[in-house]
């Protein structure tokens, strides 16, 4: 896990740019604790990204590629200060306070517009999982005790390489804009569209995790075409790197 950003530092940048942009800066939103993210107007949202965020160096190129089917559209870019100017979904609001059934459907049919087949600039999540498992080995941190179980579960896996997957994608990443939702803040890396299942599993913020709710979630993606055994498998490799409570260990043990 990354240091926590100098969020003062890119509020500078971000002003800086908005002011050679163009741009009139409203306050940050109140979810944008790594990157700085503020509204720029009625309809273009400005982001600037830390440095030290490497997991979204690629986030620019995956809104590229996407060119507005699924995620929200890149508009112009720095690529030395990091800076992205995006659209803005209206009104914008995510679907963690949708009905789970109906939140579940909209993030399968985002997410069968986002996976598709890329290559080069985006990096491959098997150069970097093993890292990930390593460092969260040696913090220590909450829930490492599936570390032993992750390495395995990973060595079974034939890692997929050619399917470009958000890396961040949950509930407060899928928001709606007009009668069509789309996805923000990705972390695009090459892999296999299962891998992006954890993060929604655990997600709305807040909520408790259960395995009843888990396994309906699971069924939904695999009745969309998604391998339900690879699902399960990722579900405890990225937990494991992310960091469980001990209620959210239980519920993963019992999907493999």
């Amino acid at each position: 896990m990354s240091p926590p950003p100098d969020l003062e530092r890119l509020a500078r940048i971000a002003r800086d740019v908005a002011s050679e942009w163009g741009l009139e800066l409203g306050p940050p939103f109140a979810l944008s604790n790594y990157s700085y993210v503020a509204p720029a107007g009625g309809h273009v949202v400005l982001k600037v990204i830390p440095a030290e965020d490497d997991e979204s160096d690629e986030e620019a190129d995956a809104l590229e590629l996407w060119n507005g089917d699924g995620a929200v559209r890149l508009l112009r870019r720095d690529r030395t200060r990091r800076a992205l100017l995006l659209e803005r979904a209206r009104p914008g609001s995510d679907i963690s306070q949708l009905p789970e059934d109906e939140a579940t459907a909209i993030a399968i049919a985002v997410g069968l517009r986002l996976w598709r087949p890329a290559a080069e600039p985006f990096r491959w999540i098997g150069d970097h999982v093993p890292r990930w498992l390593d460092k969260a080995e040696q913090r220590g941190c909450e829930g490492s005790e599936l570390i032993p179980l992750a390495r395995e579960l990973y060595a079974s896996l034939d890692v997929g390489r050619d399917v470009l997957v958000h890396g961040d994608f949950h509930h407060h990443n899928i928001l709606r804009d007009g009668d069509r939702y789309l996805a923000i803040d990705a972390k695009a890396m090459l892999g296999e569209r299962e891998y992006d299942i954890p993060s929604f599993l655990r997600n709305p913020l807040f909520s408790t995790m259960t395995l009843e709710v888990t396994e309906r979630r699971l069924a939904a993606f695999a009745a969309a075409g998604l391998d339900e055994s690879r699902m399960r498998a990722w579900a405890v490799i990225r937990h494991a790197h992310l960091g469980v409570d001990k209620n959210q260990a239980q519920v993963l043990r019992a999907l493999v």
